[in-house]
């Protein structure tokens, strides 16, 4: 009997430790015809790094996103549908706006601030770092090439796969995302958007454009505007779609994962 409860113990510490090793990274998801759910790029690129996907259904109600939370260690808000500008940062609708969520801006708005004010380190991708902006006070262009007229970059590659990139970035040199990268400073990215950050919310910096200007990356520069609640986590956001890429076998971005990864294990 006492050695049965000997290796109890050490099973139990066993599988404790495991758990400490192992994040788990909760991926936003998005509603269609009934079903919630995430493209398995996503997931494929939190396994790849060394973390456990877990997909957070959408929901407006405060409390199952707090229950939520309360169950991940990072934080990955996806791609999709356009924000709805008159709500999120007061401007009329224009005609190149495109397909507009409304439970869905609201679940990843109140998503991403419980997150962030909790502490746990969020990546946003397309999408979701268009959301770093709206979420916590910047803005978007609705549509790049009706609103940009200096834009000359090709932005949506379709009918290119996404597993190769078409344009290149630059990065800011000594930034979270060159140091992720290996101290790059250029890339070349896949691109699937026609919305864009236009103002930076208080607290993060600009660090990837494109050629013409349009802004790849974002990341935290310090505290965000006394308004939102800060609990002073990593902030990263990229324009482009590295799960995609890394899915199809292709080591480049790995590291922006895994660097989630990493911040959500301390």
């Amino acid at each position: 009997m006492k050695r049965l409860f000997l290796l109890a113990v050490v099973l139990l510490v066993a599988v404790s430790g495991l758990s400490a090793k192992t994040p788990v990274i909760g991926i936003s998801a998005y509603s269609e015809n009934g079903r919630c759910q995430v493209n398995m790029t996503y997931v494929n690129a939190v396994r790849m790094a060394g973390g456990v996907p877990l997909v957070i259904p959408v929901t407006s109600d405060e409390s199952q996103i707090a229950a939520a939370l309360s169950a991940i260690d990072g934080l990955v808000m996806t791609g999709g549908e356009d924000f709805d500008p008159l709500k999120w940062f007061g401007e009329e609708p224009i005609r190149g706006l495109g397909e507009v969520v409304p439970e869905r801006d609201d679940y990843d708005v109140k998503l991403v601030r419980a997150a962030v004010a909790k502490g746990i380190p969020v990546l946003g991708i397309c999408r979701g770092e268009q959301l770093l902006a709206v979420a916590f006070g910047g803005s978007l262009w609705q549509d790049i090439p009706s609103q940009v007229k200096d834009s000359y970059v090709k932005h949506r590659q379709s009918p290119t796969s996404g597993a190769w990139g078409t344009h290149s970035i630059r990065i800011e040199k000594g930034s979270l995302l060159s140091r992720v990268l290996s101290g790059r400073t250029s890339a070349v990215v896949n691109s699937f958007h026609h919305q864009a950050i236009k103002d930076v919310p208080q607290g993060m910096k600009v660090v990837a454009t494109s050629a013409d200007g349009i802004i790849e990356a974002v990341e935290r520069s310090g505290k965000l505007a006394p308004a939102y609640a800060d609990g002073g986590a990593m902030i990263l956001g990229v324009q482009f779609h590295p799960e995609v890429i890394t899915s199809a076998g292709n080591p480049e971005f790995l590291p922006i994962f895994q660097k989630l990864v990493e911040e959500a294990a301390d």
